[in-house]
């Protein structure tokens, strides 16, 4: 069996050229994205115009807050560090090529 180190595996989630943030590079960083899309669009399914405030805050806003904390934690954990930036830097361009 080979191993595998943490270096060589490819990060999920790409650092952003411009502010700050991540992107998804990779098919697992693309099914995160769209696993939290998906659970934010079935939550927002639950309110309606006659929905309490208390309905919408335990069906709505506690797993919009739940899903955004989980997303960024993996994004996190399987990216690139993440760092204010605008624009390549010299030590972007030597890792490009």
């Amino acid at each position: 069996m080979q191993e595998t180190t943490d270096d060589t595996k490819k990060p999920w989630f790409k650092r952003k050229i411009y502010g700050w943030g991540w992107y998804p590079a990779t098919w697992q960083g693309w099914l995160v994205t769209l696993a939290y899309v998906v659970v934010i669009f079935a939550a927002a399914a639950t309110v309606d115009d006659g929905s309490p405030a208390r309905e919408v805050i335990f069906t709505f806003v506690l797993p919009l807050v739940l899903a955004t904390g989980a997303f960024i934690r993996i994004a996190y954990r399987t990216g690139e560090k993440p760092r204010w930036q605008w624009g390549r830097t010299k030590s972007d361009e030597a890792e490009r090529k």
